[in-house]
């Protein structure tokens, strides 16, 4: 079992190279929140050269979210096969190619297929496995570590919105489509910082023929992404996307709570503006709204994961999400009638203060309620019925707005929507997770285990995989069989570490 370097204690190193890693992340979670939103600002003069409508402009930002949201399977399979750090190089080249060749394009049909099929899938290649590596890096400050990468959300939708008014107004959308181009080129320099932890992994495991494990090996370990089936000729085939996370219940739970999180949590932001011009606020001041939000957002994220990192808070942080929800649907069901300036702009910092809040939380609790092993194929899953919800929520709602011309019973509907999702994941909890914790609690690890990481401790006692190294470069995994070989001795699982057999 040699390796390299320095020994450290098992599990994330909550520091060092993780505060680089936090940093790509930051970057990538600001690129992929805030560019889709960005682009929106070129909208007029495409519809100038194209001689198209709003709304056909505006599925050009419309299938750039969907490709966001909707391929999460398919990023979790190619993460589980190759790495984050590949996958983050191809999703920085897909995204930047793609802005470039909207630049030249002729056809709305073109930039639909450049800068909305193949930016969008650039970008779902960067955004998921940054957040599963910062996963491997953080585990005591991962709630604050959570926070302070959500925070690039805001940051870099109030920057590029701005920037991309400017490249407009110099060089034409085409020009500026090409320079939005090379910028997200950084996506690349920040796939490329995404290394495996140091030191052992959660799971360490020998290596008779290398003294350090390469790159790819550590990387599969590290990510825990370990499921496999062993058949019997004793070689194993590694699960690209474990679909029996759905069977567990705390990801039930959340699943639910997002699908009816993402139908309203959007739509007062989207029409927000029209709604103050439509209450007679003028255009420059309506506009200023946005940013208020923005600003506040910025505050409230990384402030909500330090908070919720706090020993006392942590362990019913999936409260703490619930509560912002609710929060942040008692503030639109309370604004649903404000007209004057004054009340706008206290909707908009209560409004941006829960908004910060759902946002900082809402992979922190998914990390918890399925553990590292999992995360992978659960959070593809998640935004693949995100996805479905988005193209239901705010589209629902600007087809209202145009059949009532009333923005009030959208804003009810909106907070319903939100403050439902928020009550239905408090009495999950409470009621149905708990209780079936504290009536079978798991020996070996801390109360309040997850059925998940009972089965993986099961599953973890078997004797551990060993790595081979075949023509080409191609990793297999080899299991021995049942009763041949020396096995391995049972060693206590420790806290926090998936309760996995070392």
């Amino acid at each position: 079992m040699g390796a390299s370097g320095p020994r450290r204690s098992p599990g994330p190193p909550d520091g060092g190279w993780g505060w680089v890693v936090l940093g790509a992340c930051f970057v990538v979670t600001g690129f992929a929140y805030g560019f889709p939103k960005a682009v929106s600002v070129f909208f007029r003069a495409l519809m100038r050269d194209f001689g198209a409508g709003y709304s056909d402009t505006a599925w050009v930002s419309s299938i750039m979210l969907a490709m966001l949201y909707g391929t999460g399977p398919v990023s979790s399979i190619l993460v589980t096969r190759f790495g984050c750090r590949p996958v983050m190089l191809v999703g920085g080249l897909l995204a930047s190619a793609g802005m470039v060749l909207a630049s030249f394009a002729t056809r709305l049909l073109e930039l639909y297929l450049t800068a909305g099929v193949l930016t969008g899938l650039g970008l779902a290649l960067n955004f998921q496995p940054s957040l599963i590596m910062l996963g491997l890096y953080f585990e005591r400050r991962r709630p604050l570590a959570n926070g302070l990468a959500a925070a690039g959300s805001p940051v870099f939708l109030s920057a590029l919105s701005p920037l991309g008014q400017q490249l407009l107004e110099r060089f034409g959308w085409r020009g500026g489509f090409l320079l939005f181009g090379g910028l997200l080129l950084h996506c690349c320099a920040c796939g490329a910082v995404m290394r495996p932890p140091p030191g052992p992994s959660p799971r360490p495991r020998r290596d008779s023929a290398s003294d350090a494990p390469g790159e790819a090996e550590a990387e599969a370990d590290l990510e825990g992404l370990r499921l496999r089936e062993a058949p019997s000729g004793g070689r194993t085939r590694r699960r690209l996307l474990d679909v029996a996370v759905c069977m567990d219940r705390a990801f039930a739970v959340y699943a639910v709570t997002k699908f009816l999180m993402a139908l309203g949590l959007f739509v007062p932001a989207i029409l927000l503006v029209n709604y103050a011009k439509d209450a007679g606020v003028p255009d420059s001041e309506a506009a200023f709204l946005l940013s208020i939000v923005g600003f506040v957002d910025i505050v409230a994220r990384p402030a909500c994961g330090a908070l919720a990192g706090l020993a006392r808070l942590r362990p019913h942080v999936a409260y703490l999400f619930s509560l912002a929800l609710m929060a942040n649907g008692l503030t639109d069901l309370s604004s649903a009638r404000a007209r004057s300036y004054g009340a706008l702009v206290a909707f908009c910092i209560a409004f941006g203060l829960s908004y910060g809040m759902v946002g900082a939380l809402q992979f922190e609790v998914l990390m918890a309620a399925v553990g590292a092993p999992r995360f992978p194929s659960a959070l593809g899953l998640v935004l693949l019925l995100e996805a479905v919800a988005v193209l239901i929520g705010p589209p629902s709602a600007g087809r209202l707005v145009d059949a009532l011309k009333n923005y009030e019973i959208i804003f009810y509907l909106a907070g319903s929507e939100v403050a439902l999702a928020g009550i239905f994941m408090a009495v999950a909890t409470n009621c149905c997770l708990r209780r079936s914790r504290d009536a079978s609690p798991s020996p070996g690890t801390e109360g309040g285990a997850s059925n998940t990481e009972d089965a993986e401790a099961e599953v973890d006692s078997e004797p551990l995989p060993t790595s081979t190294e075949e023509p080409g470069g191609l990793e297999t995994l080899e299991v021995p069989s049942p009763g041949t070989g020396p096995s391995e001795p049972k060693v206590e699982a420790e806290p926090g570490l998936d309760s996995e057999s070392v």
